[in-house]
């Protein structure tokens, strides 16, 4: 008697949980959290001059290689920007690398951000974290952020004051 139960209570479960993961998140303050200004669209300066700062300040990079038009990218670019990230803002030197999303044939740009920090990009964003010789610090997790948009903000804050 307890199967039927069981398995109707998880038939239920399973056809409510594409509508709740389908409806847009929002953050305070910002009219379209899945999209973003903030993506340079010619990053190697700003990378250089990121990465000659670490070298004074002792601080790191927080390479974030995406798209404004990636809801993932524009939504973790978008909540860095909030209060609550204010620490991992001070903690780093950000650049937000505009490189398109060149894991879709034709629709990549700026593909020396890539092969100077050698990545393959399979997803947008690509987060390194980089020491300031230049030296990728989290290899295996930074093309693990494609899904910043479905992962919770403590996650995210976790991850990055770790």
């Amino acid at each position: 008697m307890t199967r039927p139960i069981a398995l109707a209570f998880t038939v239920a479960l399973l056809a409510a949980a594409p509508a709740a993961a389908s409806e847009p998140r929002t953050l305070p303050g910002v009219e379209d959290a899945y999209k973003s200004e903030a993506f340079d669209p010619d990053p190697m300066a700003s990378i250089d001059a990121a990465l000659a700062k670490a070298g004074q300040t002792g601080k790191r990079v927080l390479l974030v290689m995406g798209t404004g038009g990636c809801h993932d990218s524009a939504w973790l670019a978008n909540l860095i920007a909030t209060d609550r990230f204010a620490p991992v803002r001070a903690r780093y030197e950000i650049v937000y690398a505009d490189i398109g999303m060149p894991h879709v044939r034709g629709l990549g740009r700026n593909p020396e951000v890539a092969k100077r920090f050698r990545f393959r990009i399979k997803g947008t964003p690509t987060v390194a974290i980089v020491d300031a010789e230049g030296t990728v610090l989290n290899r295996k997790a930074a093309p693990k952020w494609r899904n910043a948009a479905s992962r919770s903000d403590d996650d995210i804050y976790n991850e990055l004051m770790n």
